[in-house]
């Protein structure tokens, strides 16, 4: 075997899909159906809505180049998106400047609403699904991936329609400056998966290394400003490429809160996260500090999020899962508000809602609407309890899935990240 080809062979994609045996196939459907009946998740789309989403996706470029005049055309900067290599869809890319007394960010999200708004079946669909639900090798979408995966997708060298945030940033302390946000036309110069993404920044001559560079200084400055102001870090290990992500998405997401909530006074499906009880941390605290080989430093027990932050950091790697596992046994469930007072205890954001994912997430349409129309939906106080309800029922038909693959002796990590292809008994026999 040639180096390169023993170098594909140890990655993810290189590995291939996991076969499975036509019998277990059946046993993965069968399970994945009564999952969907037990927590009442639609694995198909009406067939009103199938024809109303590709009835959208013609006559695409037209109706682009009539959007221009009633936008702020932004073709001309330079963007690029950031996804996993698996990604269907890019409803997200960054641009970044820096000039002499501030950087300017713009988070670019695919304009969901000029396809789906409140007239459409689309819209009442994604109400009824609430969320995508991501299980192992298997996606139920919150929009029909005809629409979501071609013309609200983020393609490079294509005009695409968007919600921007552009945030003027103090080069200080990171404050906003200033916040706009306006329906835009922008084109992706690249898509780059994080892998991707990370070898452009090791790399000085690549194209896009000196955005990549600046707009990783700028995120891992922002990490450490949230760590400071108290965020809890429960990933001290990210890349490179998702600091930057998770970073500019949060930056973005709390700018168009922080907009509605102060500037226009408008309810919005904001995200409110309580905290634990005090005796519930202190429970969390001891439970970690009785770890072998863990220590809390002393001079941050008053703050709980910093002591799990600072205890993260010098841990040994066999105890992170167990550190983590005790802070989430102790943190109650974020839910989505119709106002945000309460906090995001564990960002330790006043203001927190989500924006930024408007292709699988029915917070982030809504909010795109109301940005939008600066106006409410007369049901928000039920929206934004389907919604909370929803993604607890996506995230326990997730844990159920993946339990029972392990039963069936499958990895769900692997079964995620390189899918799966059903082949006869005998070759089936041979992986397992």
């Amino acid at each position: 075997m040639s180096d390169d080809a023993q170098a594909a062979a140890g990655t993810v994609e290189g590995q291939g899909p996991v076969e499975v045996s036509e019998e277990l196939a059946r046993h993965l459907e069968n399970k994945r159906e009564e999952l969907f009946e037990k927590f009442e998740l639609r694995d198909e789309f009406p067939s009103e809505v199938l024809e109303e989403a590709e009835a959208r996706t013609e006559g695409v470029t037209a109706e682009i180049q009539d959007e221009i005049d009633e936008r702020q055309d932004l073709r001309d900067l330079t963007t690029w998106t950031t996804d996993p290599i698996d990604a269907q869809d890019f409803d997200d890319a960054i641009s970044v400047e820096e000039r002499d007394d501030e950087y300017v960010l713009w988070v670019h999200i695919a304009d969901v609403t000029h396809y789906v708004n409140p007239e459409t079946a689309m819209w009442d669909e994604a109400v009824e699904r609430s969320n995508t639900v991501y299980l192992p090798g298997y996606t139920v979408h919150m929009l029909p991936p005809v629409l979501a995966e071609t013309v609200c997708s983020l393609v490079p060298n294509e005009d695409r329609l968007a919600h921007t945030v552009e945030m003027h940033l103090d080069k200080e302390n990171l404050t906003y400056e200033n916040i706009e946000i306006y329906k835009s036309v922008i084109e992706s110069d690249e898509r780059l998966t994080y892998a991707e993404a990370e070898s452009r920044l090791e790399d000085p001559d690549a194209p896009l290394h000196d955005e990549n560079a600046l707009v990783y200084d700028l995120a891992e400055q922002m990490h450490e400003q949230r760590k400071e102001d108290g965020s809890l870090v429960l990933n001290p290990s990210r890349d490179r490429a998702h600091t930057i992500i998770e970073e500019c998405m949060l930056k973005a997401n709390k700018a168009v809160t922080h907009v509605l909530m102060w500037d226009r006074g408008v309810s919005a499906m904001y995200r409110v996260h309580p905290q634990p009880s005090p005796d519930e941390w202190s429970e969390a605290l001891r439970e970690i500090q009785d770890l072998d080989g863990v220590s809390i430093p002393g001079s941050t027990w008053d703050d709980p999020r910093k002591a799990v932050n600072a205890t993260l950091e010098d841990a040994p790697d066999r105890q992170l899962d167990k550190i983590q596992w005790a802070v989430m046994k102790v943190m109650p469930r974020a839910r989505y508000m119709n106002d945000p007072f309460g906090g995001h205890h564990a960002l330790n954001f006043e203001i927190y809602g989500h924006f930024t994912s408007p292709i699988r997430r029915l917070s982030d349409l809504i909010n795109h609407w109301i940005v939008y129309q600066n106006d409410v939906p007369v049901n928000l106080v039920e929206l934004c309890d389907r919604a909370s309800d929803k993604q607890k029922d996506a995230e326990q038909c997730e844990r159920e899935y993946k339990t029972f693959l392990q039963e069936v002796g499958l990895d769900p990590t692997a079964v995620n990240n390189r899918g799966i292809e059903i082949v006869d008994e005998e070759e089936a026999e041979k992986t397992l």
